[in-house]
C-alpha cells in the first residue's frame, strides 16, 4: 500500500486518518444510515405481503399388491422411472400449460384480482412492448397472459440427489398459496393414473385377436409334431430320447459287461497254465482254491505229509509203512494236477462263451447304429417342428398373461400414478416478502459502508491520508556504506577485503568507529534531531529486506540478550515469515520462553542421536514461530558432534525463510565451528550497548572473514521494563 508523491518520495497509506476521517464525520455516517435504515423499514411494510407454501411428490413405481408386486423379476419400467433424466421429465410435465390451465380452472384463477390485474395489459406496457423495451403482453390473448402470470409464481424443482419434486407457489394470498401446490399434486397424480388406463386399455384390446390367432398357430404346431413322430417312427422313451438309441445304450452298456467278463476268465486262465507249467503250487490261485474238490484233495496232501514226516523219525526209508505212503501221496498230487487242468478248461470254456456273446453284441450294435443313424435324420426335422410349436406357445402364455394383467387394470383404483405427495402445501403464517428485519439491516450496512467509502476515497484524493514512508532502520546503513567507499584500503593489512555497502559488516577506522559511538547511544539524538534505530523492528525489517536465510545472533549479556532474540524471532513470525530459532545457549532462556514444556527434544539430543530431525521442531506458544530446543542430553557429549551443525542449519535452512540461532555469550571460533559460511547474518543482541564491546567484537568478526554484523538493541520507543521481557 505504498505510492510516490509528487516529490518522488515514498509514501504509505495512513489507515489512522482514514478511520479518523470516518470517526470525524460520524455524525453524518450515522444520520444517513439511520434514514436509510428507516426508509427501508418504511418500504418493507407498505409492500404488499406474499405468501409461499410448498407440497413434494415423490417418485416411485407403484401397482396394486394383487397385480405385479408378487411376479418375479419386479417391474421391468422401475430402472426406467427412476432414471434421473425422467425425473427431469416430470418436472417438465408438472411445468404443462394443460396442467396449469386445468388447475387454473378448478381453483377459478381467473377470478382473483392479482390475476384479473395481470391478465389485462396497460398502456405503458403496450407502449414499451412496441418499442421492444419490454417483453410485454401486447399481442398475447387474456388467458395466454394468465398462464405467464401463474408461471412467475410457480416454481418446480427436483430436490438434489433425491427422487422427491418440489411444487412452491407464490401468492399474496396465504390460504391460495397452499391451495394451488396442492392442487398441482392432485391434477398431475389424475394425469398420470390416467395414462396407465389408457395403456392398459389399448394393451387389453390389442390382446385379444392376437391371443386368438396365436392359439390356432400353436395347434396347428403341435399337430404337425405328432404326425411326423408318427410317420417316422421316433418314439419317444423320455424327453431326451427315442426308443432307438434307449436300446443302443443298453446294448453298449451289456458290450462292455461281456467284454470285462472275458477279459477276466482269459486273465484267470493264463495264470493257471502259468503255474502249470511253472511247476508253482495252484493251490493260492483263486480259481483252485474255491474248488471243493481241491480243497479235500489239499487237506489228504497235508494229512499224508504230516504222517510221513511223523513216521520218518522211528521208522528206516525203506520200511513198508512209509514207501506206502508215500505212494498215496504221489496218487494225491496226480489227482491235484488233473483236477487243476479241469478248472483250466472250464476257465478257457467261460472265455469262449464271452467272445463269442460279444460277437453277438457287435452285430446288434451294429444294425442299432445304422437305425440311430436314420433316426437321427428325422430328428432334425421333428425338432424344427417342435421348437416352432414351442415358440408359439410360450409367446401364447406371454400374451396371455399381459392380457389377464391388463384386464385386471381397467379400473381407476387399480392403476395408480407412479408418484404419492410426501408432504401437502399448509398455509403459511409468516409471509415469505419482505421481511423487514433483514431488509433494514441490509440498507444500514450498506448505506453505512458505502459513506464511509466516499469518505476514505476523498481523503486518499486530497493526500490527507498519505504519509511518507519513516526510513530511520536504513538511515545509518546508507551512511555507512557512504563512508565504505569512500575509506580506501588499510595500508597496514596487504590482503584485507574490501568494505562492504552494508551495516553488515563496517572496518574499525577512526571516522567509522565515532559514527558508532554515536549511534550506539540509543536514546541520544544527533545535532539533526534525528535517534539512530537498532531496536528489533527495524532488525527484523532489515532481515525480511536482504531476505536471509541464516542468521546467528550472540548475547554478550546473558539471557536479556537471548530474550531480545526471542522477541525478534516472534517479531518476523508476525510478519508473515516462517522462521525457527535454535537454541544454541548454555541457559537454555530461548526454550524456557518458547516451549510449551520443559524437556522437550532438541539439538543436543539430534546430535547425540537420541531423537530424530523431526522430532527436534516444536511449535511456540505464543506466536507461529517454531523452536528447536537446547535439549536434555549431555552438552559436551553432543559438541563432539558439532561439524552435523552445519548440515542441520542447511536443512532447515530449506524448510524454513529463516534459521534464527541464538548461541548466547560467544565468540568467534564457537560461530565458526556453528557454520562454515561467511555471508550469514550476524547479530549482536546488547540491551545496553557497549561501544568498545561492539568494537571489539566487530573487529574480531570482520579478521575472522565475516562481513555481516549488525547491533540490536531493545525495543523501539521506551525501553520495555525487565518484566515485560521475561513476558515476551
Amino acid at each position: 500500500m505504498s505510492g510516490v508523491n509528487s516529490h518522488q518520495q515514498d509514501v504509505d497509506i495512513d489507515l489512522r486518518q482514514l478511520v479518523g476521517a470516518v470517526w470525524q464525520r460520524r455524525r453524518r455516517v450515522l444520520g444517513i444510515t439511520l434514514t436509510v435504515a428507516a426508509f427501508a423499514f418504511v418500504a418493507a411494510k407498505i409492500i404488499s405481503p406474499e405468501y409461499r407454501s410448498e407440497a413434494r411428490l415423490l417418485i416411485e413405481p407403484r401397482a396394486p399388491a394383487f397385480a405385479t408386486a408378487t411376479r418375479e423379476g419386479g417391474d421391468p419400467n422401475a430402472g426406467a422411472l427412476l432414471d434421473e433424466l425422467n425425473i427431469a421429465s416430470q418436472v417438465q410435465i408438472l411445468q404443462s400449460a394443460d396442467l396449469i390451465k386445468q388447475v387454473i380452472t378448478d381453483l377459478k384463477l381467473y377470478d382473483r384480482p392479482e390475476f384479473v390485474a395481470a391478465s389485462r395489459s396497460s398502456a405503458l406496457s403496450n407502449i414499451l412492448s412496441l418499442l421492444h423495451l419490454s417483453k410485454g403482453g401486447a399481442g398475447k390473448a387474456p388467458e395466454e397472459r394468465m398462464l405467464d402470470a401463474f408461471t412467475d409464481r410457480l416454481q418446480v424443482y427436483q430436490v438434489n440427489s433425491s427422487r422427491v419434486i418440489g411444487i412452491s407457489f407464490t401468492s399474496r394470498d396465504a390460504v391460495l398459496a397452499a391451495r394451488v401446490p396442492n392442487a398441482m399434486a392432485a391434477v398431475y397424480l389424475s394425469v398420470e393414473s390416467g395414462a396407465k388406463l389408457d395403456s392398459n386399455s389399448e394393451a387389453k384390446q390389442w390382446l385379444e385377436p392376437e391371443i386368438a390367432k396365436l392359439r390356432d398357430k400353436v395347434s396347428d404346431a403341435e399337430k404337425k409334431v405328432a404326425q411326423y413322430r408318427s410317420a417316422n417312427g421316433l418314439l419317444q422313451t423320455s424327453e431326451t430320447s427315442t426308443f432307438a438309441t434307449q436300446q443302443l445304450a443298453d446294448i453298449s452298456t451289456q458290450l462292455a459287461q461281456v467284454r470285462a467278463e472275458k477279459a477276466n476268465a482269459t486273465a484267470r486262465a493264463q495264470a493257471v497254465r502259468g503255474a502249470l507249467s511253472s511247476g508253482l503250487p495252484t493251490t493260492t490261485l483263486a480259481d483252485v482254491a474255491a474248488s471243493q474238490t481241491m480243497q479235500r484233495l489239499g487237506a489228504t496232501e497235508s494229512s499224508l505229509e504230516s504222517q510221513i514226516s511223523d513216521l520218518s523219525t522211528t521208522l528206516m526209508n525203506g520200511h513198508p509203512r512209509l514207501r506206502s505212503l508215500r505212494a498215496q501221496l504221489a496218487d494225491i498230487r496226480q489227482q491235484i494236477e488233473r483236477e487243476t487242468r479241469k478248472l483250466l478248461s472250464g476257465i478257457e470254456n467261460e472265455a469262449k462263451v464271452a467272445e463269442l456273446r460279444e460277437q453277438q453284441l457287435l452285430q446288434q450294435s451294429n444294425a442299432l447304429k445304422a437305425d440311430s443313424a436314420r433316426a437321427g435324420e428325422d430328428q432334425v426335422g421333428l425338432n424344427a417342428l417342435e421348437r416352432e410349436a414351442t415358440a408359439q406357445r410360450q409367446l401364447l402364455e406371454t400374451y396371455l398373461a399381459r392380457y389377464r394383467e391388463a384386464a385386471s387394470r381397467t379400473d381407476k383404483s387399480s392403476s395408480p400414478a407412479d408418484a404419492r405427495v410426501v408432504s401437502n402445501a399448509v398455509e403459511p403464517s409468516d409471509p415469505y416478502f419482505p421481511k423487514a428485519v433483514p431488509i433494514v439491516i441490509v440498507a444500514a450496512l450498506a448505506s453505512f459502508l458505502l459513506t464511509s467509502i466516499v469518505i476514505m476515497l476523498a481523503e486518499l484524493f486530497s493526500g490527507r491520508a498519505l504519509k511518507p514512508v519513516r526510513t530511520q532502520e536504513g538511515a545509518f546503513v546508507r551512511r555507512v556504506a557512504a563512508a565504505a567507499h569512500a575509506v580506501p584500503e588499510a595500508s597496514s593489512t596487504a590482503n584485507a577485503d574490501r568494505i562492504p555497502a552494508s551495516l553488515l559488516m563496517v572496518a574499525p577506522d577512526e571516522a567509522l568507529a565515532r559514527e558508532m559511538e554515536e549511534s550506539v547511544e540509543l536514546d541520544a539524538e544527533a545535532d539533526s534531531g534525528e535517534v539512530e534505530d537498532f531496536s528489533i523492528q527495524t532488525v527484523a525489517d532489515y532481515l525480511v529486506e536482504r531476505n536471509a536465510q541464516i542468521a546467528v545472533a550472540l548475547s554478550p549479556h546473558g539471557d536479556v540478550g537471548s530474550t531480545e532474540t526471542v522477541m525478534l524471532a516472534r517479531t518476523l513470525a508476525d510478519r508473515g515469515r516462517r522462521v525457527v530459532l535454535v537454541d544454541m545457549t548454555g541457559s537454555a532462556c530461548p526454550s524456557r520462553l518458547m516451549a510449551e514444556r520443559p524437556g522437550l527434544p532438541g539439538v543436543t539430543d539430534l546430535l547425540c542421536g537420541v531423537a530424530a530431525f523431526a522430532d527436534t521442531i516444536h511449535p511456540d506458544r505464543l506466536s507461529d514461530a517454531h523452536l528447536v530446543p537446547q535439549g536434555a542430553s549431555d552438552m559436551r557429549q553432543a559438541m563432539r558432534g558439532a561439524d552435523r551443525l552445519s548440515m542441520i542449519l542447511d536443512g532447515l535452512s530449506s524448510a524454513y525463510d529463516l534459521v534464527l540461532v541464538e548461541c548466547g555469550a560467544a565468540d568467534v571460533e564457537g560461530v565458526a565451528r556453528l557454520t562454515r559460511a561467511k555471508d550469514v547474518e550476524i547479530i549482536l543482541s546488547m540491551p545496553e550497548p557497549d561501544e568498545h564491546q561492539f568494537l571489539a567484537a566487530m573487529e574480531a568478526f570482520q579478521k575472522a572473514g565475516y562481513e555481516h554484523l549488525i547491533l540490536m538493541s531493545g525495543w523501539r520507543g521506551e525501553r520495555m521494563p525487565h518484566s515485560d521481557r521475561d513476558a515476551a
